[in-house]
């Protein structure tokens, strides 16, 4: 067995003494098969001429354990519903996943596909990809989403056993993350909420390598890291993880605790490379052919590159098959179990037959009543006949219920140690809540939906992206969504907020006008299952606009609310709280001549994707006006180059609704005098 002696930089590099004993150390089979992760991981980076291979190398011995003793997993169905989730947080060693899919025999990722390692179209992709391979959990690189979304997983377990019990509902979720993570922010939103909900099922395998790219974490970093998560209430551990049976020790204890669980693994970034290892030349780069071969010998790696000896990839696949008969088993009590068919919709995402009838008994009475609502009220109401129609619709706020009216009366939330609830109070963490929303969606049998002012929506916003990204299917209640909301001022008045998201791909913004379109925003909002929706919703009361209880209306994304008595003049395109403003300026220029229509645009991106000849019906040939109490970015889109925008050029003030309205020009006399000074 070949090992590396101190070299003259020892002193300066400790981490090389520390690699010459763990690589003098008896050579084990949990070692080889190790190894072979490590031999692969060297080998496909070189190839991509980028990459990361110091943390597979790191981390190579905990994951060993993990996929051999403890992750309840059938490679033959990586999807099965009562598996255990793994994550890779630190989504950069993203070599670890696509090395350890391999070896267990998950079809997909063969060594062609490694070989092809960061190139376009290969499911092993620079990171993780959700849906590029089965056995691929979560989008993860922007560091601390993993763990984050982690920590919905661990949730929707637990409240899906509540809902089917233990004999359906049993398993574990298992994180590897970085310093990186547990640097981000979003981590300790993360941490902190997992520990108060008691979500013993959860455990976090800390790569403890002491490196970051800038060189050793030390620079930044001096946190008492195990007495943090210790204070969130979980329980934690600290071991060698490059000690097999210490690693195995410390998990066994984790699948005992009461508690979360943070392992804090003392790893070498790099293991066996003799200049590299234990530094952040490691890292994100390739070792370079010299020290990749130096570091393969080190290990005692003989093989030719992406070559695996096959009693070494036998070890591995009978790993990847270990989990067979407890799914089979579990299968066979899903069949008897009498809420099998409940099971099989919900975690496939597929809604109850009657979902919608709540929903259009609702409509009918808004058309007779007219009620004059804010839409988040509105949107109370929606979720009144719909939260007791879909089972799996779980509510939530960021310590906002009573603004953003995300509650049901009737539906309990969840506590610690009583997950039977279907809404969750996340605490003011905007950023966790919504990440760990995309983890209760990828786990299924779950539709998250919660609530914070649109204006917060910049905390959430890396996780609103990966949504997207994954397709998740999540929804997003965002209340107060304009100047509208009147005396909280500037901070609390998004202005550029839905110009944003409506930039980002695969996101749908709805901003209903009325509680006709609230309630058909929301069917269209719960019926996607591709991708995360938005609602922006007013403080203010408005008007009810519609009293048609036929078709969905907002289905196409805009429509014409109300047609010009002739030819057209003008088109008065509005969203939300503005589009009664618009009305009331159409009567205004008709009544002195001017055919005026008006179209709802609730949802710029649905009206996006139909047919040209459709938007040209909608949006007519004639001076196009846009009325949104918001900047005027991507306007343009809708109103081309000669139209005009009635809106926001800069940020709000604190007053009164009505005189913010007044005071920044958004009223139906400004629309009016703007449309017959054009027309002059």
């Amino acid at each position: 067995m070949a090992s590396i002696a101190p070299t003259p930089d020892a002193s300066m590099n400790p981490a090389l003494a520390a690699q010459a004993e763990i690589l003098a150390r008896p050579v084990t089979d949990a070692r080889r098969l190790a190894d072979a992760i490590r031999a692969l991981a060297i080998d496909a980076v070189e190839a991509a001429k980028s990459g990361h291979p110091g943390m597979p190398m790191g981390m190579a011995d905990v994951a060993t354990v993990l996929f051999t003793k403890f992750l309840k997993y059938d490679a033959a169905d990586p999807r099965w519903a009562d598996r255990d989730r793994f994550v890779l947080s630190a989504g950069h060693g993203s070599m670890l996943l696509y090395s350890l899919l391999h070896l267990t025999g998950h079809a997909g990722m063969g060594i062609e596909e490694l070989k092809r390692f960061r190139q376009l179209h290969s499911p092993a992709a620079g990171h993780p990809e959700y849906g590029e391979h089965p056995g691929i959990e979560t989008t993860t690189g922007p560091l601390g989403q993993g763990i984050a979304t982690s920590v919905g997983m661990a949730l929707a377990e637990r409240m899906l056993a509540a809902r089917f019990g233990a004999s359906l509902v049993d398993h574990r979720t298992w994180v590897i993350a970085s310093d990186g993570d547990l640097q981000e922010g979003v981590s300790h939103e993360a941490a902190s909420l997992a520990g108060h909900y008691g979500l013993s099922k959860l455990c976090v395998l800390w790569d403890d390598n002491h490196i970051s790219i800038d060189g050793d974490t030390a620079l930044s970093f001096t946190d008492d890291t195990l007495k943090r998560f210790q204070a969130y209430g979980w329980a934690t551990r600290r071991v060698d993880g490059h000690d097999p049976e210490a690693v195995a020790s410390a998990m066994a204890w984790a699948t005992r605790n009461r508690k979360p669980t943070l392992i804090a693994c003392r790893t070498i970034i790099g293991l066996g490379a003799p200049t590299k290892a234990g530094t952040a030349g490691s890292h994100g780069s390739p070792l370079g052919a010299g020290e990749a071969a130096a570091a393969k010998e080190a290990l005692g790696w003989t093989a030719a590159p992406f070559t695996v000896p096959q009693d070494i990839k036998s070890s591995w696949e009978e790993a990847g098959r270990r989990g067979a008969g407890t799914r089979r088993s579990w299968l066979k009590r899903l069949a008897k179990h009498p809420q099998q068919a409940e099971f099989d919709r919900a975690i496939s995402g597929k809604l109850p037959e009657a979902w919608h009838e709540a929903l259009a008994a609702l409509r009918v009475k808004h058309a007779e009543e007219k009620p004059k609502l804010a839409t988040r009220v509105s949107s109370q109401r929606a979720l009144e006949a719909l939260v007791p129609s879909v089972p799996e619709m779980v509510g939530g706020s960021a310590d906002l219920t009573g603004s953003n009216n995300t509650n049901v009366k009737g539906v309990p939330a969840i506590a610690p140690g009583n997950f039977a609830g279907r809404f969750v109070h996340w605490g003011v963490r905007e950023h966790g809540m919504a990440a760990a929303m995309n983890g209760m969606a990828l786990h299924g049998g779950i539709i998250p939906y919660s609530g914070t002012f649109l204006v917060f929506s910049d905390y959430l916003r890396p996780a609103v992206r990966l949504a997207a990204l994954m397709g998740t299917r999540v929804i997003h209640v965002l209340t107060h969504d304009s100047i509208g909301l009147g005396e909280d001022g500037p901070t609390h008045q998004p202005v550029e907020h839905l110009a944003s998201f409506r930039a980002m791909p695969n996101v749908f913004v709805f901003r209903p006008a009325d509680a006709m379109e609230t309630a058909e925003c929301w069917e269209l909002a719960v019926k996607r299952a591709d991708g995360p929706s938005m609602l922006a919703l007013s403080r203010q009361n408005l008007p009810a606009l519609r009293s048609d209880t036929g078709e969905n209306r907002c289905a196409r994304g805009g429509y014409i609310l109300a047609e010009a008595s002739g030819p057209r003049k003008a088109t008065l395109i509005a969203t939300g709280s503005e589009v009664h403003l618009a009305i009331a300026a159409r009567e205004t220029l008709e009544a002195e001549g001017i055919p005026t229509a008006v179209v709802s645009l609730p949802c710029w991106e649905i009206f996006a994707l139909q047919d040209a000849g459709y938007r040209e019906q909608v949006l007519g040939s004639a001076l196009r006006v846009g009325v949104e109490a918001l900047i005027g970015f991507g306007w343009e889109r809708w109103l081309g180059a000669d139209g005009i925008f009635i809106g926001m050029a800069g940020f709000g003030a604190s007053a009164p609704a009505e005189e913010l309205y007044k005071h920044f020009g958004i009223t139906s006399d400004a629309v009016t005098a703007a449309v017959k000074k054009r027309l002059a």
